[in-house]
């Protein structure tokens, strides 16, 4: 569940900086840079933390020991 809960946080943040960025002529870039700046950081945690979860490769047993005593 804690995809869907950064999912809500991130979301959160999104319409904070939307109707907080600072008012003047530079307005849409802090509003895109914050935006955009939220949302990659979720996707690069969450692409990290689901291929954690389901990793691709298994992890193989090491080699026994009797292998490595002769």
């Amino acid at each position: 569940y804690s995809v869907f809960i950064g999912l809500v946080v991130v979301v959160a943040l999104c319409v904070a900086s939307w109707f907080l960025s600072p008012k003047g002529e530079n307005q849409v870039l802090w509003r895109s840079s914050l935006i955009l700046s939220v949302v990659s950081c979720y996707l690069m945690w969450a692409i990290t933390f689901l291929a954690q979860l389901h990793p691709l490769i298994e992890p193989r047993k090491a080699l026994s020991e009797e292998f490595w005593e002769h």
